[in-house]
């Protein structure tokens, strides 16, 4: 599975691609940071970042995307710039149909630390030794992109097949089409 994982950030928006499988090396198939002028206009800063997202997309081909889940901050100035960096990055890849996945903060934090309250510094260490780097990844950006990848590979396949599993309850019971066969009853 390749996966590309997207720290959203309209300043700084990490980029990481990860290849694997569950329970075997993962492989840094790359890593980087689009940035963004702070003193640009805002739909130029989201035209950049596209343009950024797209060209990994071009190179590296995913088969998923997996995007830090926006969450709340007390600066709503920060948060905002943030969804508006995760809204593009979701765009691009729906636009390729390729799957988006969102993962919490804690959520990769607690997969790849073990941790759901790990910190920066923590993350970095872990994906260095996950992924046998030399050293972490900077800026911080994007060792947690490359962070965001690991966690889809891990735990993706899991919560695909929870998110079939609930679709199949909502459509109701399914009914088999093949003919009961008849029970007999065994003496003892």
């Amino acid at each position: 599975m390749r996966v590309l994982g997207v720290d959203p950030g309209l300043t700084r928006c990490g980029v990481g691609v990860v290849e694997g499988v569950a329970g075997r090396p993962l492989t840094m198939l790359g890593v980087g940071v689009v940035r963004t002028p702070t003193d640009a206009e805002l739909g130029h800063r989201l035209v950049a970042i596209e343009r950024g997202i797209e060209e990994w997309l071009d190179e590296h081909r995913p088969e998923f995307v997996a995007v830090e889940r926006v969450f709340s901050q007390h600066n709503v100035r920060t948060v905002m710039g943030t969804a508006q960096a995760s809204a593009v990055a979701m765009l691009c890849a729906s636009r390729r149909g390729i799957p988006v996945a969102l993962h919490t903060p804690s959520e990769v934090k607690a997969a790849v630390t073990g941790t759901g309250r790990a910190d920066k510094a923590q993350v970095g260490a872990m994906v260095t030794r996950l992924l046998r780097l030399d050293a972490p990844p900077k800026p911080a950006d994007a060792a947690d992109a490359l962070a965001l990848a690991i966690c889809h590979i891990w735990r993706g396949p899991a919560v695909n097949r929870l998110q079939q599993a609930h679709e199949a309850a909502a459509r109701g019971p399914r009914v088999s089409r093949t003919p009961a066969v008849p029970v007999r009853k065994v003496p003892r």
